[in-house]
């Protein structure tokens, strides 16, 4: 059986190079490539790929919001991310995206073989680089009683990324979310943390240990 691939990288050369490899393993075959979220999203639609080859930086959109508006969509299809990325935001919201797979760009090429193959079976598959960060960041969150239980999830991912020192529309394109969302999830987190200002919520976000990287 061969295994249906999608690029997405909004790098020409990367795609390129990737592409290229891809041609050279046994069993796969390059249906198509993306630059965006949307032609991502249509490239899924009419090419109907087993596995999509993912960066996270597409220009102005987010990698993040392109696998999890392809998983909401296309569920069967297995992603795996390839990209210089490898902070714990990325890596994280990468597999909470749907995320099957997480590579760095500097992975060989057997590397990129063995997550293809490995994806395209329903497995996981962590690189190297990121792997055992991956297993301690996940267990480590899944663990810990959650700061400030009266926010959502979304408001506690804002304020840690406020705790971060990022502005409003860092923020945004972390999350894939609108500037307006991300105004309205702070004023909902200063009346519910009844803090008068960003300062304030700063100070108690990083004494709950939020904004660690």
């Amino acid at each position: 059986m061969t295994v249906r691939i999608l690029v997405v990288d909004d790098h020409p050369v990367f795609r390129l190079g990737m592409t290229a490899l891809v041609g050279t393993l046994a069993g796969m075959q390059v249906v198509g490539d993306a630059v965006d979220v949307a032609t991502a999203l249509a490239a899924v639609e009419r090419s109907r790929p087993d596995v999509v080859l993912m960066d996270l930086h597409l220009g102005d959109d987010s990698g993040i919001a392109a696998i999890r508006a392809i998983r909401a969509r296309h569920p069967a299809v297995a992603i795996l991310v390839i990209t210089m990325l490898d902070d714990d935001d990325s890596l994280f919201g990468a597999l909470r995206a749907g995320a099957a797979g997480y590579l760095l760009k500097g992975a060989s090429p057997e590397e990129v073989e063995r997550g293809i193959r490995a994806v395209a079976n329903g497995e996981v598959l962590l690189g190297p680089a990121v792997g055992d960060r991956a297993v301690r960041l996940l267990t480590g969150r899944a663990g810990s009683r959650d700061p400030f239980p009266q926010l959502t999830d979304r408001e506690r991912e804002v304020l840690h990324l406020v705790a971060q020192g990022l502005d409003n529309a860092t923020i945004a394109h972390r999350l894939a979310l609108q500037p307006k969302t991300v105004r309205n999830h702070l004023s909902s987190i200063f009346v519910k943390l009844q803090v008068r200002d960003r300062a304030q919520a700063i100070v108690r976000a990083r004494d709950q240990g939020l904004g660690r990287t």
